[in-house]
């Protein structure tokens, strides 16, 4: 990436927050090796607002005459779809849809809640006034946001809410004047370490009883008593060796709240059972966020497309057919996304507030779609790469001093030389092979919930009426020839 930085974005994470990586506290994230690559990435795509490409990216705030992303930005047409879709394109392109939770994603569910606001009202009076003032704080500040929706993994054998320690989930354990107070913990908030604030919802519906956990808040990942956790990192000093992990790992987090302050502005919905699943169904099926994620997926399947038939022409192994079918598997999985995209975009319709929304379904199965595609799409490069990609070696061809005619030698392609080859089967083994690959393979399998409710919702929200019309015009359809044959047989019996 070429842009200049955002350094506001930086400088901003200097506030104190408690991240927590291979058992020490960080000290300054922003001077961090683990992060250094990531901040990087996240700080050029913000300061794509600030580039020539910001009129793509970006509108004028109607506040301070500043350009803030398009995923806040309303669409009131098909064209105006068209321009968020163009604007979420560019940083998935710029990422190889490898960074699946930047902020264009929660920033889109919080201008869905925007939009909807007057609907939630019914469940907090306040909920209107509360979200108008973050979507407008959020979008003019460039508040990068995520989110932190799941309870952690302690007792599957039973529901959440009854687990012995009530602590585990998040929970209301008492009001003060300036807020709430919260004790608990939520997964998985992939890019907390480097948000600003994260979204905070049960995941499940809760029973009548339990309205302590029963709230949305918006929390501030630099609030006291609040602990980001991280897994391992899988960020890559060495990008020439690990050219995706080296820039793009997303971290992800367990948060602590260790009876943590949440002002009254950030709490949106309080102990309504009912209130806040409907938020988290409107966060299921906000198809303003979805239509990023599709686009993010489209991004990354073809970047895996295009990894793998460079390294089936580099070897010369797209002569073969298998190689052929498994390659037209990935275009096929490319155009499939891309015309259910299209689809959503063009059977989009206005809602009863004029805005512009995508067509739910084709998101919908596009997105299912994807928790398959994406597996089967690293099979298949894993297939077309074989061995070549632990034959790699572990010195850059340049740099291995006397073995380097040997090593130009052996390891070029059949097309081309062995650096070029090299890089190739790098890139590629970054994405089936590395800590970073094996997690992208689990992400995409999962990060749009259980596959299996997933599927499930698609088969509650689907208009069927359509497919049991047809049965019966055919079942009439069949019944009328039938007792026209019995007439018939009737008429015919009585002739004789």
């Amino acid at each position: 990436m070429n842009h200049k930085q955002d350094h506001r974005y930086i400088s901003s994470l200097k506030d104190g927050r408690s991240v927590w990586l291979n058992g020490e506290k960080v000290k300054d994230i922003t001077i961090h090796p683990e992060f250094s690559g990531t901040l990087s990435t996240i700080s050029h795509l913000l300061g794509t607002l600030d580039s020539k490409e910001q009129d793509v990216i970006g509108y004028i705030s109607p506040r301070t005459n500043e350009f803030v992303h398009k995923a806040f930005f309303i669409p009131r047409s098909l064209d105006d779809l068209i321009s968020r879709r163009k604007a979420f394109d560019v940083w998935s392109r710029k990422t190889y849809g490898v960074m699946s939770r930047l902020s264009d994603y929660a920033n889109s569910l919080i201008t869905g809640y925007f939009i909807d606001r007057d609907y939630f009202d019914r469940f907090d009076s306040s909920f209107s006034k509360k979200i108008t003032a973050y979507y407008e704080n959020a979008r003019d500040e460039r508040r990068v946001v995520t989110t932190g929706i799941l309870d952690p993994q302690i007792d599957r054998s039973k529901p959440n809410h009854e687990l012995e320690d009530k602590d585990a989930l998040l929970r209301i354990v008492c009001e003060t004047d300036e807020g709430v107070i919260v004790r608990g913990a939520k997964m998985i908030a992939t890019a907390a370490p480097y948000a600003h604030d994260v979204i905070i919802m049960p995941h499940q519906k809760l029973s009548a009883d339990k309205t302590e956990y029963a709230n949305l808040f918006i929390v501030s990942l630099n609030s006291p008593g609040l602990q980001i956790v991280c897994r391992e990192s899988f960020s890559s000093q060495n990008r020439k060796k690990h050219p995706l992990s080296a820039q793009f790992d997303e971290m992800d987090a367990v948060l602590i709240f260790d009876d943590v302050l949440v002002p009254w502005e950030r709490v949106f919905i309080k102990g309504s059972i009912e209130g806040v699943f409907e938020a988290q169904q409107h966060q299921q099926l906000n198809s303003l966020a979805h239509h990023q994620t599709v686009v993010r997926l489209l991004a990354k399947l073809e970047f895996v497309a295009g990894v793998a038939t460079a390294i089936a022409q580099s070897i010369g192994a797209d002569h073969y057919l298998h190689v052929q079918e498994k390659l037209g598997e990935l275009y096929t999985q490319i155009e499939s996304i891309d015309a259910l995209l299209i689809s959503a975009e063009l059977q989009g319709s206005l809602n009863e507030k004029s805005v512009y929304l995508p067509d739910r379904i084709p998101l919908q199965t596009a997105r299912n779609l994807g928790t398959r595609y994406y597996p089967r799409a690293i099979e298949i490069l894993k297939q077309i790469g074989a061995g070549g990609f632990i034959q790699l070696p572990s010195t850059a061809i340049e740099e291995s001093n006397s073995l380097s005619p040997l090593l130009h030698k052996y390891y070029k392609g059949a097309k081309v030389d062995a650096p070029t080859k090299t890089a190739l089967f790098q890139i590629g083994w970054d994405l089936i092979g590395s800590s970073l690959g094996s997690r992208h393979d689990l992400y995409e399998r999962l990060y749009t919930g259980d596959p299996i409710r997933t599927f499930a919702l698609q088969y509650d929200t689907y208009d069927k009426e359509p497919l049991k019309h047809r049965l019966q015009v055919f079942w009439e359809i069949l019944l009328g020839k039938e007792k026209a044959n019995e007439k018939n047989h009737s008429i015919s019996s009585a002739a004789q």
